[in-house]
């Protein structure tokens, strides 16, 4: 092992970083090939359940917490009925129809998911994608690199087809 041309190299942890390198750039392959397989597709299913469960959960944590809220408005001597609180203030009617969206639904089945008018949902998805740049920007600030990869993927998602599209209106043609 003396004899190991490596002991003697002026560069070895330049050497041993590029190795490194390589190994991890290896191990994203095989994650991205994994991604791509017929196995991982296979879970594709089960994910979505647990995804569902997710949602589902968040959405009951956040109406409790708005019912909480409520009951302190009440003990604090705010007229407010707790229940009569969370049904105006928690809004979920565009939820569903802006994840199909960026799913990659088309705008015309979208529009039968819910009797909102077409413009509602155009400028609901602009807000949103209005929102997902300034957390961009957020994330960038604080240096928060996963952050912002989500917000970009989700701009991307719902950045297509006739929601973004040019308006003659705006563009004067």
């Amino acid at each position: 092992m003396a004899k190991n041309n490596c002991h003697g190299c002026t560069k070895l942890e330049e050497h041993i970083i590029l190795a490194r390198e390589i190994k991890r750039h290896k191990e994203e392959v095989n994650a991205l090939k994994y991604e791509m397989s017929d196995e991982a597709l296979q879970q594709m299913p089960d994910f979505q359940g647990r995804n569902k469960l997710i949602s589902d959960i968040y959405h009951f944590r956040l109406y409790n917490t708005a019912i909480r809220l409520g009951e302190l408005q009440g003990h604090f001597k705010v007229q407010i009925n707790p229940e009569e609180y969370a049904r105006e203030n928690l809004k979920f009617g565009l939820v569903e129809v802006v994840y199909e969206w960026a799913k990659g639904t088309p705008f015309a089945d979208i529009c039968e998911l819910t009797d909102v008018p077409e413009g509602m949902i155009v400028r609901t998805i602009v807000t949103l994608d209005e929102t997902c740049r300034e957390f961009k920007n957020a994330a960038s600030i604080m240096g928060n690199s996963a952050l912002y990869k989500k917000m970009e993927t989700a701009s991307n998602a719902i950045k297509r087809d006739i929601v973004f599209a040019a308006s003659l209106y705006v563009t004067g043609v």
